[in-house]
């Protein structure tokens, strides 16, 4: 029976301490779960206040504007537009300028979640920054938008 090879203990410690994706991955699930729960009572998730937010312009969108805004794939962007579209808090459109493309915009009942939404993300997003050390939360997005 042949040994599985296995980095040495050391190397997954200091992969722990060190690994940029981990902690970036720890931190974003932290926060997501702290936003559901803010926003359950309106039966959204953070993604779909996101994705709704997103959508909040004059103009409709088409996918590909919305899949960069979120850097997020268009097939998990299109798995993530059905429940909201199942509610009725957004509608999709055939794309005039070309009819493969499809607009995306608010529904009425959207942009009404959306409004109830909002001072639930203030509220949560003041106490989390102020959670944070004076500057960091502005250093912390200048840094992240470096990598995206």
């Amino acid at each position: 029976m042949s040994k599985k090879k296995m980095a040495p203990r050391e190397t997954a410690r200091m992969v722990g301490r060190t690994c940029l994706c981990l902690h970036v991955q720890r931190a974003a699930r932290a926060l997501a779960r702290i936003f559901d729960e803010a926003f359950r009572p309106l039966g959204l998730t953070n993604g779909q206040f996101s994705l709704l937010m997103s959508l909040n312009r004059p103009e409709p969108p088409n996918m590909r504007q919305i899949s960069d805004v979120l850097a997020m794939d268009r097939t998990t962007l299109t798995a993530n537009l059905k429940p909201l579209k199942r509610r009725g808090l957004l509608t999709v459109s055939v794309d005039s300028a070309d009819k493969r493309g499809r607009r995306l915009a608010l529904s009425a009942a959207g942009r009404d979640v959306l409004v109830r939404a909002l001072p639930i993300w203030r509220r949560i997003h003041n106490a989390v920054e102020r959670g944070m050390p004076r500057g960091s939360a502005e250093r912390l997005r200048a840094d992240l938008r470096t990598v995206t």
